[in-house]
């Protein structure tokens, strides 16, 4: 008998390896591109020259008085129904609402010395304008109207004899302005 020698030879490890880093290779494409197609896109809004932001421009003080002006408009537009006027700061500060009210928070938000402006606006003017500037909201008689707010930081500053905007502007009031974005929880500050 004559002994035939047979060569096995080992199993070839080196198309599997090709064929497994190709299928790695078309999940990480066709995840990227699902990332990429749907990937939040940030709209980037301009404010305008005259305009501030609420979140991002004002101070924590300023920021505050705005929040309670927006607030306690609802309120002026209830009373405002009522009585057929706007109510006076007097009577907004002895019912508590705030900005109007007088006590610590106000006081430590710049001490605002509040006044009715011709039944149109409220005027607040800051005692300590490091700590927050002056308000004006302008009162529309649209309760769903949104607020009208403007700020001024000037020190010297007078009660506003016009009320309209160009007038507001050329004053060095300045809009504030609410901007809800995806900015809300992630300012990319650079």
């Amino acid at each position: 008998m004559s002994a035939t020698s047979q060569v096995v030879r080992p199993a070839g490890a080196g198309h599997e390896t090709l064929y497994v880093l190709l299928f790695c290779l078309i999940v990480l494409l066709v995840a990227g591109s699902v990332v990429a197609l749907h990937g939040e896109k940030q709209a980037v809004s301009s404010l305008a020259a005259y305009q501030l932001d609420a979140r991002r421009d004002l101070s924590p003080g300023e920021q505050g008085i705005y929040a309670d002006l927006r607030v306690t408009l609802d309120e002026i537009h209830l009373l405002q129904q009522d009585q057929q006027l706007l109510p006076s700061p007097e009577q907004l500060g002895a019912e508590g609402f705030a900005p109007f009210a007088r006590d610590a928070s106000s006081v430590s938000r710049g001490g605002h010395a509040w006044r009715l402006l011709d039944q149109h606006a409220y005027f607040g003017l800051s005692q300590a304008t490091a700590s927050a500037g002056s308000f004006l909201m302008r009162v529309g008689g649209d309760a769903n109207a949104a607020p009208d707010i403007w700020l001024n930081r000037r020190n010297d500053l007078a009660e506003p004899a016009d009320l309209g905007d160009s007038a507001l502007i050329a004053g060095g009031w300045q809009r504030v302005v609410a901007q809800f974005d995806a900015g809300v929880t992630r300012q990319h500050r650079h």
